[in-house]
């Protein structure tokens, strides 16, 4: 199985604004994505960016870097640029590893891959884990996914879903509940094919409600297989607060 990692890195996050690279234990934070990225047996891996600071701290760690518009919207519009440059045909299997999560598994980059290339009736991939606590089911930024029984998304939403007619669960039986509540890991795998139209579908009204924008997919008939992770994964790098405790996390592991 063959497939390309594209990394979507910009330098004005709103929330941790030239964060691909804060430092972390002495290394770009994008540096860390790029290396697990490597480590998942990607056949390539690539930076797309529109700053030449990231292209120039990239380039210097030896990654290969595409320059992409910077009127790009997402880093989905990124990703989908950056493979129309890199000239891949419509059924190759390109994966989004965000350039902020640093810790990321490599088996998990390589599984949604796989989870794509196992089903072709799918136009993307993506990953989920079960919720264990009641803090991320009842937590807006803990984005939930329901699926059906063959494992393909019904819907993604930051609200609790499915919702409990009589209330909120107990803590002690989240683990055993069926069906689970499953978190949504922000990792995509998708034919290119399908990237590129996706990209030129306008934002759904689902979508900007949610801020989700894996629901444009759905809005327009997409199928998106969503697999239970191989491995625990790890929350992402969104405010100077997270950095903090990634540091002190790296910083701990020596």
């Amino acid at each position: 199985m063959d497939f390309t990692v594209i990394i979507p890195a910009r330098y004005a996050a709103t929330r941790l604004p030239g964060k691909p690279l804060a430092d972390l234990g002495g290394r770009p934070l994008l540096q860390w994505v790029h290396e697990r990225a490597l480590a998942s047996g990607a056949a390539r891996v690539v930076v797309a960016t529109d700053d030449a600071r990231i292209e120039a701290a990239a380039r210097a760690f030896g990654a290969e870097v595409i320059m992409t518009s910077p009127d790009h919207r997402s880093g989905t519009d990124r990703i989908a640029d950056a493979a129309r440059q890199l000239g891949l045909p419509d059924d190759a299997l390109v994966v989004n590893v965000q350039g902020d999560e640093p810790l990321m598994p490599p088996p998990l980059i390589r599984q949604v891959a796989g989870n794509l290339a196992a089903h072709p009736a799918a136009d993307m991939a993506t990953l989920s884990q079960r919720i264990l606590t009641l803090s991320e089911l009842a937590s807006p930024h803990v984005v939930k996914v329901v699926c059906d029984r063959e494992g393909y998304a019904l819907y993604f939403s930051r609200a609790l879903i499915p919702q409990p007619r009589d209330g909120m669960p107990e803590a002690e039986h989240l683990a055993q509940a069926n069906p689970g509540w499953q978190r949504h890991i922000g990792i995509y795998a998708y034919r290119v094919g399908f990237l590129r139209a996706f990209v030129h579908w306008p934002p759904a009204a689902l979508e900007t409600t949610e801020m989700l924008e894996q629901l444009r997919a759905l809005w327009n008939g997409a199928r998106i297989h969503v697999a239970e992770a191989c491995a625990p994964a790890p929350v992402g790098v969104d405010t100077p607060e997270d950095l903090v405790r990634l540091r002190e996390r790296v910083a701990q592991r020596g």
